[in-house]
C-alpha cells in the first residue's frame, strides 16, 4: 500500500497524541469520521507528524515544533477531540504544554489520557484490533506500519497492552492510532457527525 495524502482541508478529525523527550518517538495521530486514521503532514516540507529525538540537532524532540504541527492541524481540519498522553511523570512531562495547546486552540478539545493505564489500554485494545477487522482503514504511513510489526502484547493476567520486543523497536505511532481511534470512538458515542452526512468507506 502507498502512503496515502491527507484528506482534504475542512475534515472532521478526532486525534492523539503520545508524547517523549529523548529515546521514545512523539506521535500525533488523526482519524476521521469515516474511521480513516492518518499522519498528519504538516510544515512547507510536508514532514509527518510522527519525531524521532535522534534526528533533532539536540537529542530531544523539539517542543515548539509540536505546537507548530498541532496549530496547522487546526487550521487546516476541524479537531473534535483529541487524546493526550503526557509522558514521562517528571520534570520532563508535557503536561504544561497540552495545557498551553489547550488554552490557545481549545479547552475541551484536548483531553487528558493516560495510556499505561490497563483499564483504560486493554478495552482501547480490544475495540482497535476488532475495528481494524470490521472497517477503520489507515493511510499506509510506513512508520506506523513498522511500529505496529513491532508492538508485542504484554499480558497482565487475562489482560494485555503494547511492549517494545527491545527499546530499539518503537511503538509510539501504534499505541498513538488506538488513542486517536478512541477518541473518535467516544466522539460518536456523544453524537459526534450526528448531523453530518458522510460515507462509510470499508478497505480490506
Amino acid at each position: 500500500m502507498s502512503w496515502l495524502p491527507n484528506p482534504p482541508d475542512g475534515t472532521q478529525v478526532c486525534g492523539g497524541f503520545d508524547g517523549s523527550e529523548n529515546d521514545d518517538w512523539t506521535a500525533i495521530k488523526l482519524e476521521t469520521i469515516d474511521g480513516h486514521i492518518f499522519t498528519p503532514a504538516v510544515g512547507v516540507d510536508r514532514e509527518p507528524t510522527i519525531w524521532d529525538p535522534k534526528a533533532s540537532p539536540t537529542g530531544r524532540i523539539q517542543r515548539p515544533l509540536v505546537f507548530e504541527a498541532w496549530r496547522e492541524i487546526f487550521a487546516r481540519f476541524e479537531v473534535e477531540r483529541v487524546y493526550c498522553d503526557p509522558g514521562f511523570r517528571d520534570e520532563k512531562s508535557w503536561e504544561t504544554d497540552i495545557e498551553r495547546w489547550a488554552a490557545e486552540l481549545g479547552d475541551e478539545v484536548f483531553v487528558p489520557w493516560d495510556n499505561t493505564k490497563l483499564e483504560r489500554m486493554f478495552p482501547a485494545l480490544r475495540r482497535f484490533e476488532a475495528d481494524l477487522e470490521s472497517g477503520i482503514t489507515h493511510d499506509g504511513c510506513p512508520i506506523t506500519e513498522t511500529h505496529m510489526r513491532n508492538a508485542a502484547k504484554v499480558h497482565r493476567g487475562e489482560r494485555y497492552t503494547l511492549g517494545k520486543p527491545a527499546q530499539h523497536q518503537k511503538i509510539d505511532a501504534v499505541v498513538t492510532s488506538v488513542m486517536a481511534h478512541e477518541a473518535a470512538a467516544d466522539a460518536r458515542s456523544a453524537g459526534w457527525g450526528s448531523k453530518t452526512k458522510h460515507r462509510a468507506i470499508f478497505f480490506r
